[in-house]
């Protein structure tokens, strides 16, 4: 099933809100998925799915190497799933980047302290499945 990322339905945000773990899907250089679970928050004002990693990461070194290329966030519980799709871009922007730990913060725990800390940022263009 598809959903508006601009207008999700309550049980959507909500399952969007729990605490779950996902799956992050970005390309490689050679076009291949690289598929790793992440913690992720959405941001529905800006439209945005973040995941924070630090700049040697091989997740973030995909984006890096492709910018503006798709990527996919995908929460399943039980027979609840949802993937989020989008176009990725990598920031080590401070602002940008407190804002993931931020709402990582909230959403799991406070991260351990990184010099190299970045944000992947996946603008949602398609929301699917099922909450």
């Amino acid at each position: 099933m598809a959903h508006d990322p601009a207008a999700l339905a309550p049980e959507v945000t909500q399952f969007l809100t729990d605490r779950h773990l996902a799956t992050l899907t970005t390309m490689r250089p050679d076009g291949t998925p690289h598929v790793v679970a992440v913690g992720f928050t959405w941001d529905a004002e800006a439209g945005l799915v973040r995941v924070i990693t630090w700049a040697g990461s091989r997740k973030a070194r995909n984006v890096v190497a492709r910018p503006g290329s798709p990527a996919a966030v995908c929460q399943v519980d039980g027979g609840r799933w949802l993937t989020l799709e989008g176009t990725a871009e990598v920031t080590d922007d401070p602002q940008r980047v407190a804002e993931g730990v931020r709402r990582y913060t909230e959403r799991y725990r406070q991260p351990g302290e990184r010099d190299d800390r970045v944000v992947i940022e996946i603008s949602v263009t398609r929301v699917l499945g099922r909450a």
